[in-house]
């Protein structure tokens, strides 16, 4: 069986930098890619990948770092830190790493989606400003939860649809609609091997277990 690859008293801030956005939503279940992109601003990018979260550093004061953990953005053609308790806060930084996310650390299973950041030019405020930062909504829908079909990342519980080439595409597991078989997740290891015999998929996640097990959902 061959194995598939599958973002109080209120204070007034600082001016927050801007910087130029183009936004792309991923699957890292190795589906088609969505690519939008947003208004630019000077001195700096950020992509938007849309894209119980693992105990991360504690925030970083505000404005030293761009999008450290714990802090807070907007959302918009211009994606701004802002301080949490403001009004226009609507998402939080889960983990934020240098380097690509194809090349580095993973994200939280949490993360409802990734935003890619670059600042250049006399407006970068660290050594921390190129890189990615692992994004989750303060408020629900939140597409990374298992079984919601989006999020940047593939986890246990939830769905995919596997096409004759070999590839998955993650999936609504409430989703009626569709004619492809659809499997679940039903747990991740490190070796084929260690599937139970009802594997039905292979399914490619990464991380330390990098193999899901998946089952043909119930009815298909």
């Amino acid at each position: 069986m061959a194995e598939h690859a599958s973002p109080g008293a209120r204070h007034r801030p600082p001016v927050p930098q801007r910087v130029r956005v183009t936004a792309r939503f991923a699957l890292l279940a190795v589906a088609a890619l969505l690519l939008t992109t947003a208004c630019r601003a000077p001195d700096g990018a950020v992509t938007d990948d849309r894209a119980s979260a693992p105990a991360s550093p504690g925030p970083s004061p505000y404005g030293v770092v761009f999008l450290g953990p714990g802090d807070c953005s907007s959302r918009g053609p211009e994606i701004r830190e802002v301080f949490c308790r403001s009004e226009k806060a609507v998402a939080t930084v889960l983990a934020r790493h240098l380097g690509t996310l194809a090349s580095g650390p993973p994200c939280p299973d949490a993360t409802d989606f990734v935003l890619h950041v670059s600042e250049t030019g006399t407006g970068a405020r660290s050594r921390l400003t190129t890189g990615y930062a692992c994004m989750r909504n303060l408020e629900p829908p939140h597409p990374g939860d298992p079984g919601r079909g989006g999020g940047p990342l593939t986890v246990v519980g939830d769905c995919v649809t596997a096409s004759r080439a070999g590839e998955v595409t993650e999936t609504a597991c409430a989703d009626t609609g569709g004619r492809a078989p659809r499997y679940r997740v039903e747990s991740a290891v490190q070796r084929r091997a260690q599937c139970p015999g009802t594997t039905d998929l292979f399914v490619a996640l990464g991380g330390d277990r990098p193999v899901g097990c998946a089952r043909r959902s119930p009815g298909e």
